[in-house]
C-alpha cells in the first residue's frame, strides 16, 4: 500500500512534466516582454527539472518498498512448494525426472516475481497515468484528443493480445523443450560414471542436441513473432500521435491552442506511449509467467497419497512391538506385492526378512515407514495402528539403514549429523567410532570436514555404507531397520560391521531386511518370503533343519562363496596360473 501512494505521486509528478514545459514554451513568446519572458521560463524550467527528480525519486522509493513484499511473496510459495514436493508420495518421487521438476520450481517462483513487478509497476502505472492523461486532455482541451488515445489504446491492446495468444502455443513449446533438454543432461550428469562404462559420451550429446535442436526452432519461431509483434505496435503508435500532432496543429492554426498548448499534448502522448510501447513486453512476460507458475501449481495440485488422519496424535513407543496382521499391498493393482503377511517383531528382539529377489522385503520397510498405505490388514507399533498417527512419529521411532546409501554433496560431519541435526561434534565421533569409519576418517586430509560429492561418489559403498549405519547410530532410535546394510561390503568388512550393528541392535527392536543369509544367522526369528507370502518362519537351524526354501537359499549362497574362494586361490597361485609372478629380490648396487 505503500508503495501504491508513492506510485501515484510518482505519477502526478510524471503529469507536470509537459505542463510545465508547454509554460515555459508560452513563456518566450513574442507578445511577452523579453526579461519577464526568460525570468518566467527559466522558472517553469528549473520546477520542471524538480518535478523530474521528485518522480525519480518517488520511483526509486516505490520499488525499494514493494521489494519486501514481493520477494517474500516469492520465499513464501517457492518454500511452500518445496515442503508439498517432499511431502508427495514415494511414488511421484519415482516417477519424477528430476531435471525438469527443479527447473518448473525455478520458473514458477521467477514467475511469481515477474507477476508481481509488472502487475504493479507496470500495467497500474500506465493505467493510471491513461486515466489522468484523458482527463486533463478533455477538460483543457478537445474530446477529440482523448477518442485518438483511447481508439489508439485499444487497437494497440487488441493487437498485442492477440499476436501473443500465437506466440503462446510457441513459448510453451519453448518450456517443454527446455524441460526436456535440461531433464536429459541432469540424468546424464547424474549417471556420468555409467555413460563412461559404456562409452556413451557420444550417444548422450546427441540425445541432448536433439532436444537442443526443438528448443532452437521454438526460439527462432519465437523471435520472428516477436518481430511481428513489435512492429505492429510500433506502427499503431506513430499512427496515433500523427493523428494527434495533426489536430493540434489545426488548432493551432486556429487560434484556439498556443504552440506551448501543442508540446503539452506531445508531451502528454509520447510519455503515455513510452510505457505503452512496454506494454507488449509486460504482457508477454506476464503471460509467459502465467504459464511458468501453471507448470509449478500443477505440481502443487499433486495430491499427497498418505496423509495423516484429522487429529491424529503422535505415536507413543513403549517397548517398540512390531506387528504387521494380514497385510496385503500392491504398488500396481493387476501386481499384488504383499499377499496377506503376518508376523510379530517383538520389542528388543531381532527378526530378519529373507527371499529372493523382487518377494516383496523392501516393500516391508516401505509400508513400516509410511510411505505408501496398504490395501488391506494392518501394520501396528505397540498396539497403535501406524494409519492412526502422525508419520513424523513413526519416522522419528525407526532409524534405517538402507540398501542404496545416497548422501548430500556436503561434509562427512554433515552426511552423519543429519541422524540427528542438533548432535554435538563429540556425539558424531562416537557414532563414526561404532560404525568402524573413524580410522578412515582420520587418514583423510581433511577429517570429518572432507566433502563425499554428488551422491557420495567420493567414497566407496563400503565408505558409503558405514556413514548410513553412523547417522543411524546417531539417531538413537527406538527401532532399527537395516535394508541389506552390509550388502555393499566384503566380507572382512562386513564380519566388522555386524559386531557394531549387533552391539546398536541390543535391546532394540530391529527388523532385518537381508539377501546374504550369513547376516541374519542371529536373528531370533527368520522369516522366508516367496512371491509376496511367508513360507518358512523360524531360527536358523530349525530352517536348516527343515530342509526346505531356506535351506536350499543357504546352501547356495554356501556353494557359491566356497567356489568364489576356489577361484581367488587359483588365480593367485603361480603353480597353477603362470601368469602369477613371484616377486624376487632384487640386489641393488650400492644398497
Amino acid at each position: 500500500m505503500l508503495a501504491m501512494v508513492a506510485l501515484v505521486l510518482a505519477k502526478i509528478a510524471t503529469l507536470a512534466f509537459p505542463l510545465l514545459y508547454g509554460k515555459a514554451i508560452d513563456a518566450l513568446s513574442p507578445k511577452s516582454p523579453a526579461v519577464q519572458a526568460v525570468g518566467i521560463a527559466i522558472g517553469f524550467i528549473v520546477a520542471y527539472g524538480v518535478a523530474r527528480i521528485v518522480m525519480q525519486g518517488l520511483a526509486q522509493l516505490r520499488d525499494a518498498i514493494a521489494a519486501k513484499a514481493v520477494y517474500n511473496a516469492v520465499r513464501a510459495v517457492a518454500a511452500k512448494t518445496f515442503r508439498h514436493v517432499h511431502a508427495l508420495s514415494l511414488r511421484f518421487h519415482l516417477e519424477r525426472k528430476t531435471g525438469g521438476l527443479t527447473r518448473v520450481i525455478e520458473r514458477g517462483t521467477k514467475g511469481i516475481d515477474v507477476l508481481l513487478f509488472y502487475v504493479l509497476f507496470s500495467i497500474a502505472p500506465t493505467i493510471l497515468e491513461l486515466i489522468l492523461v484523458c482527463g486533463y486532455l478533455l477538460w483543457a482541451y478537445h474530446w477529440g484528443y482523448v477518442a485518438i488515445t483511447v481508439v489508439t489504446v485499444v487497437l494497440y491492446g487488441w493487437f498485442t493480445i492477440r499476436i501473443t495468444e500465437w506466440r503462446t502455443a510457441i513459448r510453451r513449446q519453448m518450456n517443454d523443450s527446455d524441460t526436456e533438454a535440461n531433464t536429459k543432461a541432469v540424468d546424464s550428469l547424474l549417471n556420468y560414471e555409467t555413460v563412461k562404462y559404456f562409452n556413451n559420451e557420444g550417444h548422450e550429446a546427441s540425445r541432448y542436441d536433439k532436444a537442443m535442436v526443438s528448443f532452437a526452432s521454438a526460439s527462432e519461431k519465437a523471435q520472428m513473432s516477436l518481430s511481428v509483434l513489435n512492429t505492429g505496435q510500433a506502427v499503431i503508435i506513430v499512427c496515433g500521435l500523427v493523428a494527434v500532432m495533426v489536430l493540434a496543429a489545426h488548432h493551432v492554426s486556429q487560434g484556439v491552442m498556443t504552440i506551448g498548448d501543442l508540446v503539452v499534448v506531445n508531451g502528454f502522448l509520447t510519455q503515455l506511449y513510452v510505457p505503452l510501447n512496454l506494454l507488449g513486453t509486460v504482457y508477454r512476460e506476464i503471460n509467459q509467467a502465467l504459464i511458468d507458475m501453471e507448470k509449478m501449481f500443477d505440481v502443487l495440485g499433486v495430491p499427497q497419497e498418505v496423509q495423516d488422519k484429522p487429529g491424529a496424535l503422535p505415536l507413543k513407543v513403549s517397548g517398540g512391538d512390531i506387528r504387521f496382521e494380514d497385510v496385503t499391498f500392491a504398488y500396481d493393482p493387476e501386481r499384488t506385492i504383499l499377499k496377506g503377511v503376518s508376523f510379530t517383531v517383538p520389542a528388543g528382539k531381532t527378526v530378519a526378512v529373507v527371499g529372493p529377489s523382487g518377494a516383496g522385503k523392501s516393500t516391508i520397510s516401505r509400508i513400516l515407514y509410511r510411505f505408501y498405505e496398504v490395501k488391506s490388514g494392518r501394520v501396528t507399533i505397540d498396539g497403535q495402528d501406524i494409519r492412526d498417527v502422525t508419520q513424523d512419529s513413526v519416522r522419528a521411532a525407526i532409524g534405517i539403514v538402507p540398501q542404496d546409501t545416497v548422501l548430500f554433496n556436503d561434509t562427512i560431519r554433515y552426511n552423519i549429523r543429519y541422524g540427528r541435526i542438533e548432535a554435538g561434534d563429540a556425539e558424531i565421533e562416537q557414532a563414526a567410532r561404532l560404525a568402524q569409519i573413524e580410522p578412515f576418517i582420520k587418514q583423510l586430509p581433511d577429517g570429518f570436514n572432507a566433502m563425499v560429492g554428488e551422491r557420495g561418489l567420493k567414497l566407496s559403498g563400503g565408505e558409503k555404507q558405514r556413514v548410513a549405519i553412523a547417522r543411524t547410530i546417531l539417531k538413537n532410535p527406538p527401532i532399527l531397520l537395516l535394508d541389506e546394510a552390509t550388502s555393499a561390503l566384503d566380507t572382512h568388512t562386513e564380519r566388522e560391521i555386524q559386531s557394531a550393528l549387533k552391539e546398536v541392535s541390543r535391546n532394540r527392536t530391529t527388523l532385518v531386511i537381508a539377501h546374504r543369509l550369513s547376516t541374519v544367522v542371529d536373528a531370533d526369528e527368520i522369516l522366508v518370503l516367496d512371491q509376496g507370502r511367508i513360507v518358512e518362519r523360524g531360527r536358523h537351524g530349525e530352517l536348516l533343519a527343515k530342509n526346505g526354501a531356506y535351506a536350499a537359499m543357504w546352501n547356495r549362497q554356501r556353494e557359491a562363496a566356497a567356489a568364489r574362494e576356489r577361484l581367488s586361490q587359483v588365480e593367485n597361485d603361480p603353480a597353477v596360473n603362470p601368469e602369477v609372478v613371484r616377486v624376487q629380490p632384487v640386489a641393488v648396487a650400492g644398497s
